[in-house]
């Protein structure tokens, strides 16, 4: 019993981190029907970031939280104003989008290789190597204090969705892009935030990776087919299948790990992405496209 409730504590808190690293990436499919494949590598830009912060100024990266996401908010809202504007309206924009967002995670690995090689990096304050006991069960600091943050920062941007004006604009994007358009809606403006708001969420998971995970500029690859799981299993575009997604395989994950070793845990994504691919291509709550 001892050895199922410490594999489920560590499977939720890890599957609370991969729930804000799934949440940029389902956010910008639901408004623009962007499939960003340089989302991962947007985590890994964050992750540098926060590596630079620790490095020449001590910050702790729990607090760069607070530095990478205003950074990524511009950043990603350049972005989308340079390479992923045009062509929304496009039958063919989310084609499009996959070919360009490709190209734009091989210049971050381009860049970020330039700048700190190839070598392997990692942030590591003091709680990354402590743990809260609890009689036999054991709580790691690091995956505490991330999963803790965030669960709190998708809690704001689930509030921001519900009960701001920007959020009323993004939902109803979301639901119907020209009916949004229609009764008022900036579509245009409100897609430049919503990429901006995902970028941001990139910021903060690059920030907790750094301390959680090893890096380095080409390890953004192993992320794809991860992110891409959580976010197809919830259903493309819906936040909360994002976090159901990462928390059901995330456990999962983990008692594969505590049964078949961990060379095994990857599976746990890859196949569920082939399975419900298969069998619900849609997501747990995604809903199914009507043939015209």
């Amino acid at each position: 019993m001892t050895d199922f409730l410490q594999t489920l504590i560590l499977g939720l808190m890890l599957g609370g981190v991969y729930a804000l690293f799934a949440g940029g990436l389902t956010l910008v499919f639901g408004v623009m029907r962007i499939v960003n494949i340089a989302h991962p590598a947007f985590i890994f830009l964050a992750a540098f970031i926060a590596y630079t912060l620790n490095k020449n100024l001590g910050l702790d990266p729990l607090v760069a939280v607070l530095f990478n996401m205003p950074i990524m908010f511009v950043f990603g809202m350049g972005i989308y104003r340079l390479l992923l504007a045009k062509g929304a309206d496009s039958p063919r924009y989310t084609q499009m989008t996959v070919l360009i967002t490709f190209g734009l995670a091989l210049m971050i690995e381009g860049i970020l290789s330039f700048l700190f090689t190839g070598t392997i990096r990692s942030v590591n304050p003091p709680y990354a190597v402590q743990a809260i006991f609890i009689g036999d069960i054991f709580i790691p600091r690091a995956q505490l204090y991330a999963g803790i943050t965030s669960l709190i920062l998708i809690g704001l941007l689930a509030l921001v969705l519900r009960y701001t004006r920007i959020g009323y604009a993004i939902r109803a994007t979301m639901q119907n892009r020209a009916a949004a358009r229609t009764v008022g809606v900036n579509v245009e403006r409100v897609s430049t935030i919503a990429f901006g708001i995902g970028a941001a969420l990139a910021g903060a998971s690059g920030a907790l990776m750094s301390f959680l995970f090893s890096f380095f500029p080409s390890g953004h690859w192993e992320w794809v087919a991860l992110l891409l799981s959580l976010v197809v299993l919830g259903g493309m575009g819906q936040l909360m299948g994002a976090v159901v997604g990462a928390l059901s395989l995330a456990v999962a994950a983990a008692f594969v790990s505590d049964t078949l070793g961990p060379t095994w845990s990857p599976l746990t994504f890859y196949l569920s992405l082939f399975v419900i691919l298969l069998i619900r291509p849609q997501g747990l709550f995604g809903k199914k496209m009507e043939a015209e």
